[in-house]
């Protein structure tokens, strides 16, 4: 593989893959295969299928149910070679990488990283404390503002103080949903 040998200073970035009709979960394994068979660990570092759980009503109780946050995609956590391109896309359930005008992969943002919710959040990356304003980045309330009144970051959550409907409420955020003002 000419164009593996130098990986020094290039980044890892995030990529989107289109999977075939309800493929997510054979193109991530297979995808985690292909690493681990051609010792591809410095190049494809991460692979995520994120779903969401979801409580619904089934003949009278409740019941948990996961289902895919982003139907027919997995996300990539690659260097970019067209080797590693090459072999990504001839995966088994893979149709193609979301890509730009002129048929390059197109990394994601680093805004898009943290909409989707591809990496954990360290208290040390908000730089957070109680009694800071912060802006609520996803879910029910997002753009809502408030303040944080408590932080627990053993779970990776914030307690937020919102004002709804003209009432304090206290909620309880991950920490990826929130960003500091």
């Amino acid at each position: 593989m000419e164009d593996m040998e130098n990986i020094n200073g290039v980044e890892p970035k995030w990529y989107i893959l289109q999977t075939q009709f309800g493929y997510e979960s054979i193109a991530e394994s297979s995808l985690k295969q292909l690493v681990e068979l051609n010792n591809l660990q410095e190049y494809i570092l991460d692979i995520v299928v994120p779903e969401e759980e979801e409580t619904v009503e089934r003949n009278g109780k409740l019941k948990l149910v996961k289902h895919k946050k982003y139907p027919n995609y997995v996300f990539i956590k690659m260097v970019y070679t067209k080797q590693i391109w090459y072999m990504v896309r001839n995966t088994r359930g893979i149709k193609d990488f979301c890509s730009g005008y002129d048929g390059k992969p197109l990394p994601m943002s680093d805004e898009e990283v943290k909409r989707a919710q591809l990496e954990k959040v360290t208290i040390e990356d908000l730089d957070i404390h109680v009694g800071d304003t912060i802006k609520i980045m996803s879910g029910p309330l997002k753009d809502f503002i408030g303040e944080i009144k408590d932080i627990k970051a053993d779970i990776e959550k914030v307690k937020v103080s919102v004002m709804m409907f003209g009432r304090e409420t206290t909620v309880e955020l991950d920490f990826a949903q929130i960003e500091k003002l």
